[in-house]
């Protein structure tokens, strides 16, 4: 699997600096262990001036300090053939820092460090509840109790049902992979079509990248995932199948118009889930009530690309050092 990883994020100015935190550990561990974590060949943010992904990245970069560059439509035109029914007004913002990460290697070379500084990890391990005090925390699973002075609770989409109350709504999103209509064609490899978020004029919204080593091209259009049913949902009742209507067509249907070169049908489709928070951004950091508890998820559907950089951070709030970076708007007692 890939995700997308961006430097200059536009949901929020606060992210950029995560997100360096998680190029610097992802690099620094990669070079150690002799294994690509990330792949950066810049991304593309894309839309009319007043969109998010053109004006939310420019913020983010102003605020950063990074080395973003606007690309005017023409030149974009010209740049990327691949694209099709551009917007006479879309421009794009270049990050060169942009690319992809890989989460399935990125989770198995942290989980062996992790080990190899002593950690014990228990696979396979379901937490059902936890139990707070001021003594501190008993985490239950059907097999073995935890009791520690704190606890760190980044479960995914299933933060919500261990710890209630905390504003989430878990959503099912499938991913999608495609194949060129042409075998022959090396117009979807990732040096040529780097990742991207693209508004459309009319509203919808179109991610991806191309094709990288063994993985095909990710195409994401968004608006599938916003179907009622596929909106705040029980991740233990989530519906694991693809169905050909409101799953494909869609999906089909957005990419036979932006992206003519690909075959629209796709070539795989995985549902899976991600979980989002009423104003979009992260909910990280101990609970006002039980401070034992440190909570880590509403990622809203951009979340791997800062996951070492959250290790980091989660890290610094246990053991009470000053984070590297803005948490206010992270802090889960904006909702309370």
């Amino acid at each position: 699997m890939t995700r997308l990883f961006r430097l200059a994020c536009q949901e929020h100015p606060g992210l950029a600096t995560i997100a360096l935190k998680s190029l610097e550990l992802w690099t620094a561990l990669g070079e150690q262990i002799g294994e690509r974590l990330i792949h950066q060949t810049g991304s593309l943010s894309i839309g009319s001036p007043e969109t998010p992904p053109v004006k939310g990245t420019l913020a983010t970069a102003a605020a950063s300090g990074l080395p973003v560059s606007k690309i005017e439509h023409a030149e974009l035109a010209a740049r990327q053939p691949q694209y099709s029914g551009l917007a006479p007004d879309d421009v794009a913002i270049w990050d060169p820092g942009g690319g992809i990460c890989y989460p399935e290697r990125n989770v198995r070379a942290q989980a062996g460090a992790a080990q190899r500084l002593g950690a014990e990890i228990y696979v396979h391990t379901m937490a059902t509840s936890i139990e707070a005090s001021r003594e501190g925390v008993i985490v239950h699973t059907p097999t073995v109790e935890f009791r520690a002075a704190n606890v760190v609770v980044a479960t995914g989409a299933w933060l919500g049902k261990l710890v209630p109350n905390l504003p989430l709504a878990p959503r099912r999103t499938p991913q999608y992979w495609f194949q060129p209509r042409d075998p022959r064609s090396v117009d979807f490899t990732l040096d040529k079509f780097p990742a991207f978020i693209w508004q459309r004029s009319d509203g919808s919204h179109l991610w991806g990248h191309g094709s990288d080593e063994d993985f095909g091209i990710k195409i994401g259009p968004v608006n599938a995932e916003r179907l009622p049913e596929n909106l705040d949902i029980d991740p233990d009742q989530m519906d694991r199948y693809i169905h050909t209507g409101s799953d494909i067509d869609a999906a089909a249907a957005a990419v036979a118009e932006a992206f003519p070169g690909l075959d629209p049908r796709p070539a795989k489709v995985i549902p899976c889930v991600v979980t989002d928070s009423p104003d979009g951004q992260f909910i990280i950091g101990r609970l006002s009530r039980e401070r034992s508890v440190i909570a880590a998820g509403g990622d809203s559907g951009h979340g791997f690309k800062h996951a070492a950089g959250i290790g980091e951070l989660l890290a610094q709030i246990v053991a009470g050092e000053s984070p590297y970076c803005e948490t206010e708007f992270l802090d889960p007692a904006r909702f309370f």
